[in-house]
């Protein structure tokens, strides 16, 4: 009876030593998420940083100066009548690659953005190097940026890349902006940052004596 108590004792023992390393387990896993989601806040709110002010300049090492315009709730507006509305404003696009970077996903539209500079280099070249290097950075296997497209698709632009052409990547990149636009655009339309992009600021004015 005493060493089926014993053995009881143990086993019990046995469990409680477990319970410990599963409890820091799911802390971590807890921990990792509420970074996650405070880093995709924090990137998502850079955007809204100058709400009190309709631009923004910048100069870049060359002394230029640019103006980066905080879009209207009515221009933000314009992004859920079609996916093209979105990628065609750069403040639109900068906001989604964010979204998508909260989502581990940003290989697609690094990728689409890729194929878009690709299509615009007239080089020959240029245009094989470049080839290559989309090539080794998103198609291959285990690449740093793998995009998720079919084992014939990869093999049809492996041959193509050797005498590039500017359609080496367009079946690729079709998949890629079809993917990004029946999941990953949705999504996007729901989040909160897009919705607070929508909301009509309200101006409070203090009433003047007279």
């Amino acid at each position: 009876m005493q060493s089926a108590i014993f053995f009881a004792f143990q086993h019990n023992c046995g469990q409680m030593e477990k319970t410990p390393s599963s409890c820091q387990n799911e802390e971590k896993k807890g921990k990792m998420k509420r970074t996650i989601i405070k880093d995709w806040k924090t990137r998502l709110s850079y955007f809204l940083q100058n709400s009190s002010t309709s631009t923004k300049t910048k100069s870049n090492k060359k002394g230029k100066q640019h103006t980066y315009f905080r879009p209207s709730p009515e221009e933000a507006q314009l992004w859920s009548e079609a996916f093209d509305e979105l990628l065609a404003n750069k403040y639109g696009l900068a906001a989604f690659r964010a979204f998508l970077k909260s989502e581990f996903c940003e290989e697609n539209i690094d990728f689409w953005l890729a194929c878009e500079d690709f299509k615009k280099i007239k080089s020959p070249q240029k245009l094989i190097s470049k080839a290559k290097k989309i090539y080794n950075e998103f198609i291959e296997k285990e690449a740093p940026k793998e995009i998720n497209i079919d084992f014939q698709t990869k093999n049809m632009i492996a041959q193509n890349i050797q005498e590039a052409t500017h359609t080496c990547f367009s079946a690729a990149q079709k998949r890629v902006y079809s993917l990004m636009e029946n999941n990953a655009y949705p999504r996007f339309l729901e989040s909160e940052f897009y919705q607070e992009l929508c909301k009509k600021s309200q101006i409070t004015r203090e009433p003047q004596g007279t």
